[in-house]
């Protein structure tokens, strides 16, 4: 199995949670809005029941988010401050490589050395947390989006991962 496929994945995915929880509260909105002509001729208890079970699914949803997003933050300050920085300017903030080195100050080759080994680290310090592989395949299984991204993560060699483009991401999260 390829490494560090779900520290690509969260930290790649991370600056489009707060967008998709927004767009989640502008469903759960107009959900309850419609429910309200939900009444009198209109009205049968599957409509109800329906509308009810769309709300809890959307709230589910959101709730996982935002969990995400505190464990991803939870990891990166557990991470060394130097890999922490690298990985938030090169996933989160989509710095190229030659920049964060430059700003670092350090050679490209070992910027991409600090960067496999922070990756290790995250995903090291997700693991102690007790997110494993398969308990984030399952806790982010009906993120479809988010899946995506991991299969597409996953399909690519080392060197293709640093190419997962903005278009592709924004796409995804906001389909």
């Amino acid at each position: 199995m390829k490494e560090n496929v779900w520290t690509k994945t969260i930290l790649s995915c991370y600056r489009y949670l707060e967008r998709v929880c927004s767009s989640i509260d502008k469903l759960v909105e107009s959900k309850a809005l419609a429910s309200f002509y939900v009444c009198s001729s209109n009205f049968s208890s599957s409509n109800v029941i329906n509308v009810a079970d769309k709300l809890i699914e959307l709230s589910e949803r959101k709730k996982t988010l935002i969990n995400l997003k505190v464990l991803t933050t939870k990891v990166l300050k557990k991470c060394d401050r130097l890999h922490a920085q690298i990985l938030i300017e090169r996933y989160i903030e989509k710095d190229k490589s030659d920049e964060i080195a430059l700003r670092h100050n350090i050679p490209i080759r070992s910027y991409f050395r600090k960067i496999y080994s922070a990756e290790k680290e995250f995903s090291s310090i997700l693991t102690k947390l007790g997110f494993s592989d398969g308990k984030l395949s399952e806790f982010l299984a009906n993120e479809k989006w988010i899946i995506e991204v991991y299969s597409r993560y996953s399909s690519f060699s080392r060197e293709e991962c640093f190419s997962i483009n903005d278009y592709f991401l924004k796409k995804i999260a906001l389909s």
